[in-house]
């Protein structure tokens, strides 16, 4: 189910030539975390101010729990918000309140009766760690646990979307991964996150959907994204493995194929390749092989024209002599990466 989706939403403020949203279309699902990313400008809070109903876009639509957000009556936004809790980078508590007073007045203004929000607000700050500090004035709070109040006042009302702007943005790293996890825990309850944030290692580390926004504009939306687009960066070729390496690897291949009775792919000659050119080198050379070979030599031909002697292949100084006796002492699983490890992760190789 769709909890929020933006059809082709461009929003103008008056005074600036430049849409703040410029046709940007987007669907969020239920129990999705989802980041907005991008420069400060690009219109990540835009786009939170029309989930939050504080803007209409211009045109477009936005769909917020199956409520088109443009033909919402003004009268009936403070129930609609009911369903959407927000959390913002400055807090935003009442100072001369205790925590427990922060987090009931949202539910004193919707007229919540005293029962329930004497059952619910505990719930609330013991979900964010904060249980036994109902009676404290926030200015006796670190700025984490000010932010961890202002997750469960955005929460007691059990909303079904958690909008999130920056926030991190004023805590330091320690505490910026607490507030992190947290959400992440809230998300897992099944409560959709909609979340704008400048903190790419965050974004990187937790592979969420990312939805990147530049100047107004939607550039991607990528499942399990990070930060930044790293597409169209060059990619790294591994490093060529040359010396006894390559030729202690190619002689196991050659050694399981002769155990098991097939046709051996992997001569001597690819293995005296690899010990002085590298794998990828000692792979052409031996594969395909051709049927004819010199007499006596097992060495194989050349193709050459009809007429011409076939010349044999330049065969380089033998070099596995070391490699040979080093593969001979591990066990046939071993040499093909198996022994030892219940991992069924693929790593990268060498």
């Amino acid at each position: 189910m769709a909890m929020i989706r933006f059809e082709n939403v461009t929003k103008r403020y008056r005074g600036t030539a430049k849409p703040a949203l410029d046709r940007v279309s987007f669907e969020v699902l239920r129990g999705e975390f989802v980041f907005l990313v991008g420069a400060s400008g690009s219109g990540k809070s835009s786009c939170l101010r029309l989930i939050l109903r504080e803007d209409t876009p211009s045109s477009g639509n936005v769909m917020v729990l199956g409520r088109d957000l443009r033909t919402l009556a003004n009268r009936k936004v403070p129930y609609f918000r009911r369903h959407v809790g927000a959390v913002f980078q400055d807090f935003r508590l009442l100072p001369n309140k205790t925590v427990f007073q922060n987090v009931a007045f949202t539910l004193q203004v919707i007229g919540s009766s005293r029962a329930f929000i004497r059952q619910a607000v505990p719930e609330a700050l013991n979900l964010v760690g904060l249980g036994d500090k109902q009676k404290r004035m926030p200015h006796e709070l670190s700025g984490g646990e000010q932010q961890r109040v202002a997750i469960a006042r955005a929460l007691v009302n059990r909303p079904q979307v958690l909008l999130a702007d920056e926030p991190t943005g004023n805590l330091d790293p320690a505490t910026s991964i607490d507030i992190m996890q947290l959400l992440a825990r809230i998300n897992a309850n099944g409560t959709t996150i909609v979340m704008a944030t400048h903190e790419a290692g965050f974004v990187d580390q937790m592979q969420r959907r990312v939805i990147e926004l530049r100047g107004g504009v939607m550039l991607r939306d990528e499942r399990h994204g990070r930060y930044s687009d790293t597409s169209g960066l060059p990619q790294l070729q591994p490093e060529q493995i040359r010396g006894a390496a390559a030729a202690a690897a190619l002689t196991a291949v050659l050694e399981l194929q002769r155990e098991v009775g097939i046709e051996p792919t992997v001569t001597d000659a690819a293995i005296a390749t690899a010990s002085a050119n590298g794998v990828a080198d000692a792979v052409a050379s031996s594969a395909p092989v051709p049927p004819s070979h010199s007499a006596g030599t097992g060495e194989p031909q050349h193709a050459t024209p009809e007429g011409q002697e076939a010349r044999p292949r330049t065969q380089p100084v033998p070099l596995v002599d070391r490699a040979e006796a080093d593969v001979a002492e591990l066990g046939l699983a071993d040499r093909l990466g198996l022994g030892g490890s219940q991992d069924d992760e693929v790593g990268p190789t060498s």
